[in-house]
């Protein structure tokens, strides 16, 4: 795979999965981390000035409070701007997700309100002396890219990758089986880890070495196989097998956003094939 020119400037993150598949990520770069943090200062300050001014009477008599308050009312809205957001967001803030980046655990799964909540405190230190001066240069040495709040919360920053849904997802000829009503909600009670494993491997896999891909697919079928307590028909590989699961957990087509899908339409009228009707349980 050749690497792109992005990658090529930022630099890469590699994570290896317990099968030995390694998945690579870009990492953001100084300036476009500042363009994203800009963007975000100045929402914060709008929004301090804002609530201020939903204080202004009461604190018109009491000035040496009012720059006080001020100056709380600053970091609790800038705290809980970064915290808040990062964690309903899975990674991004306003700035972050208009540059297209996004906060993710060194071990490249999504961040919680744990991470988010470190890595966003430690702002204080790293803005010192001034414009993020400290965590500005601890980024620059580092090899990740990451800033003290990001050493201290085991967390990177990565340009999100915009990836189209293949072709190959469009399972034709396997509606049977993604209209089936208990393959459909048993897939729909996946784990967070294992839906993101799911979609990350369908999406990513012909990146892969044929060797490395056999081998993922290998242990996401049997993976999979356990969590659904269903048993993988006997025409599927463990790829189209897996394939089958992650168009299900995709929005059906012409579904309005937000509304759990019932699984893709059929493409084609008919009788379906006895032999894709559906899983059989264990």
């Amino acid at each position: 795979m050749t690497p792109s020119s992005d990658t090529l400037l930022d630099g890469t993150h590699t994570v290896l999965t317990p099968e030995y598949v390694e998945f690579r990520f870009t990492l953001a770069g100084v300036y476009s981390r500042f363009l994203a943090w800009l963007l975000d200062a100045l929402i914060v300050g709008f929004t301090t000035m804002v609530v201020l001014l939903v204080f202004q009477v009461g604190m018109a008599a009491f000035p040496g409070f009012a720059s006080a308050l001020g100056i709380v009312v600053y970091f609790l809205v800038d705290w809980g701007y970064g915290i808040a957001l990062e964690t309903a967001w899975a990674g991004q803030t306003v700035g972050k997700r208009v540059m297209s980046l996004r906060v993710i655990q060194e071990s490249g799964v999504r961040i919680g309100f744990y991470h988010a909540a470190l890595r966003n405190l430690a702002r204080v230190v790293d803005r010192l002396p001034l414009l993020y001066l400290v965590g500005g240069s601890v980024a620059l040495a580092s090899r990740s890219h990451q800033r003290l709040g990001d050493l201290l919360a085991g967390t990177i920053v990565v340009r999100e990758r915009h990836l189209k849904v293949p072709s190959a997802l469009e399972t034709r000829g396997e509606e049977g089986l993604l209209a089936d009503p208990l393959f459909v909600s048993r897939v729909k009670r996946l784990s967070t880890e294992e839906r993101e494993l799911v979609l990350s491997a369908a999406l990513r896999r012909e990146e892969l070495r044929l060797e490395a891909r056999l081998t993922l697919f290998s242990a996401l079928g049997a993976r999979l196989q356990d969590s659904l307590a269903m048993e993988k028909p006997a025409h599927l590989s463990d790829e189209k097998w897996t394939l089958l699961v992650a168009a299900a957990l995709l929005p059906a087509p012409g579904a309005r956003p937000g509304r759990p899908a019932s699984g893709p339409r059929s493409t084609s009228p008919g009788p379906r094939s006895p032999s894709t009707t559906s899983a059989y349980p264990r």
